[in-house]
């Protein structure tokens, strides 16, 4: 039986003659031709003032958190229910991330329980557009406004996402693309910063290059440059940039593809939620989402677990996903909940993530669709 992976990395056929162009250039390090490219589409696509690729998602979160001017003792609001880089981010620059609940819909922080969370120390939210669906981004952004909050979108899942038909990422001050193997558009290790306000275009440009002012000097503006603040090597090479290129002139239709797979397993597991077997993903009207991650909530833990091994017996690959923040060891130690996050708690223990990639045939998704009926009925009747 041939195996369903949970992810296989999709390869649009320029990856290659790209990465030799970019080699037989002997540009190699970042801000060569390919990262130009990448950044101009990211721009044109996004309407933010400028993009600037980095080596990873992680890169752009903390150079976010920086930007946003985070030092020792003060607090940004985000959900627990999340990968671990976006409260490291915080953590690095000495702040303190508050984990507030999340929706049951969305899987996304809850809007609501937010202004309840503030303290005088609350120095920037983080919402994450988990799944490529956009949080209730209208309201963080009152809220921000109100009391004088940056927003820094963790939106790793989100490119070719959008709310109200603004661009995740492109909403808040800053906003974090990441184009690791596992999303939609890859270069295998990587990512992007959206800035949006910009005023802090030229303080971003210091910390992606080593704390210098480089790009002014390559721009001609200076007639040296040197070390002006502290940053770190955020760039990404020229080499995954090159390979990012061909993905990015290709992202409509790998989008496209994607929604494609997510809209048959939506359809094809309608019964399962009519049933009460399962709850499948719930999208706002106002979000259009990427395809990015297919799940289904299960009634308890054992039942998920039972799910994925039965899956897995069948050559079909499935998975759990982000164990919640505020009860790892880092979080207890370097965060603090706001309240009891008893919806994070309740979904991180049931939910299972299908494969979806852009690949994928209508066979397979038949295939996965058929194992899940197999094997749900039995498991809520043991």
């Amino acid at each position: 039986m041939t195996q369903i992976p949970f992810n296989r990395p999709h390869l649009t056929g320029g990856e290659l003659s790209n990465v030799q162009e970019a080699v037989e250039s002997l540009h190699l390090g970042g801000d060569g031709p390919f990262t130009d490219r990448c950044d101009r589409w990211l721009e044109n696509r996004t309407g933010s003032a400028q993009a600037l690729l980095t080596n990873s998602c992680t890169a752009a979160l903390e150079m976010g958190v920086s930007l946003s001017g985070i030092q020792a003792g003060d607090e940004v609001i985000m959900p627990s229910f999340t990968f671990p880089s976006t409260a490291a981010a915080v953590v690095r620059a000495g702040g303190t991330p508050v984990f507030v609940d999340i929706r049951e819909d969305t899987l996304n922080l809850d809007e609501g329980l937010v202004e309840k969370a503030l303290t005088d120390k609350t120095k920037a939210l983080m919402p994450v557009h988990y799944a490529g669906v956009a949080c209730e981004m209208d309201e963080l952004m009152r809220i921000a406004s109100n009391y004088g909050l940056s927003v820094i979108e963790d939106a790793a899942q989100g490119i070719e996402a959008s709310y109200r038909h603004r661009h995740l990422g492109s909403i808040g001050q800053v906003g974090c693309l990441s184009f690791h193997e596992t999303k939609n558009v890859t270069c295998g290790e990587g990512g992007a910063l959206l800035i949006n306000d910009p005023e802090l275009i030229e303080t971003a440009e210091v910390l992606r290059d080593k704390g210098t002012n480089r790009a002014q000097f390559l721009r001609g503006e200076i007639d040296h440059y040197t070390w002006v603040e502290v940053g770190s090597s955020y760039l990404a090479s020229e080499i995954s940039a090159a390979c990012l290129w061909a993905q990015l002139e290709q992202a409509e239709a790998i989008t496209r593809r994607r929604i494609e797979v997510w809209n048959a397993y939506h359809e094809q597991l309608a019964e399962i939620e009519a049933a009460g077997l399962a709850r499948r993903p719930m999208v706002p009207d106002e979000c259009r989402h990427n395809g990015h991650i297919y799940y289904l909530v299960m009634p308890d833990r054992e039942k998920r677990d039972q799910l994925i091994s039965r899956l897995a017996e069948s050559e079909i690959g499935a998975t759990f996903h982000y164990s919640p923040l505020h009860l790892s060891t880092a979080g207890q130690r370097y965060g603090r909940p706001d309240g009891e996050l008893q919806v994070t708690e309740t979904v991180s223990a049931r939910l299972v993530r299908l494969p979806l990639w852009t690949d994928m045939t209508e066979s397979d998704v038949g295939r996965v669709v058929d194992a899940i009926s197999r094997s749900a009925s039995p498991i809520l009747t043991a």
